[in-house]
């Protein structure tokens, strides 16, 4: 099994999970032309994509599903609340999911699970091949028990970084929006990730990738000293998914 993000922070964001000839794209923010060059940078095309799940509605993460699900035919899985909230017109294979509930894919078992943040019904997946087992955590609030249990014994995780709260707080945003993105439905903090990471250990991670990462109230150099030290790692261990240039291929893989 492995991963790779095509760009991530509030300009767009999407992810895509293969094992073998299933390949599944983690929601699509970007129009759907800049997915398709995106993908092709890491060697897919949108006609080899087995699904699309989507994580929630707002736009930096569902932006291109619909154009890109119609023109290359491929199955969308989304909560009832996301689907409720229009973004899908007519001709798209829609698929409805229980957040509750594991599915499959192809060769790949998707388990959704939800987080709180300001959306409709939104929730975040983990992913195994039978093997291995990558985990997801981005756009939410805050760090619950459930999270934390669906996030164990991960060989590897994607965890927003988004914001640094000294940042956040002496940034360019509104007041309101400043509450919105600390808040209990908002985005999770560097603090608020590390301590996540903390929780959870090394174990038997290979790899830690930093997503969502703001570009107002946030730098990847605090991020990522943020999650080493909670892990007690090497800065250089830790993989940052750009806003521009993604993240390429990580592969898991038995190890000795």
């Amino acid at each position: 099994m492995r991963f790779a993000y095509l760009g991530s922070g509030s300009k767009g964001n999407a992810a895509v999970v293969s094992s073998g000839d299933t390949h599944v794209l983690l929601d699509c923010g970007f129009r759907a032309s800049e997915a398709e060059r995106r993908l092709a940078v890491l060697g897919l095309q949108a006609d080899q994509l087995s699904a699309i799940v989507v994580t929630h509605e707002h736009g930096d993460h569902i932006a291109g599903v619909d154009v890109l699900a119609r023109r290359n035919r491929v199955p969308v899985f989304l909560t009832s609340g996301t689907f409720r909230s229009g973004r899908l017109k007519d001709g798209v294979d829609a698929q409805l999911i229980c957040a509750h509930s594991v599915f499959a894919v192809g060769d790949l078992q998707v388990t959704p699970y939800p987080v709180p943040h300001d959306a409709r019904e939104p929730c975040q997946y983990a992913f195994s091949d039978g093997a291995y087992k990558l985990g997801v955590l981005s756009d939410t609030g805050r760090i619950t028990q459930h999270i934390v249990e669906t996030l164990s014994d991960c060989d590897a995780l994607a965890l927003e970084f988004n914001h640094d709260t000294a940042m956040l707080a002496a940034g360019p945003y509104p007041p309101q929006l400043k509450a919105r993105v600390g808040g209990g439905l908002g985005h999770l903090s560097n603090a608020q990730a590390a301590g996540l990471l903390q929780t959870l250990g090394a174990g038997k991670l290979q790899h830690v990738v930093l997503a969502h990462l703001s570009e107002q109230n946030n730098c990847p150099d605090l991020a990522r000293n943020a999650a080493a030290q909670a892990l007690d790692c090497t800065p250089d261990w830790i993989h940052i998914a750009d806003q521009q240039k993604g993240l390429g291929w990580r592969t898991l893989k038995a190890t000795l």
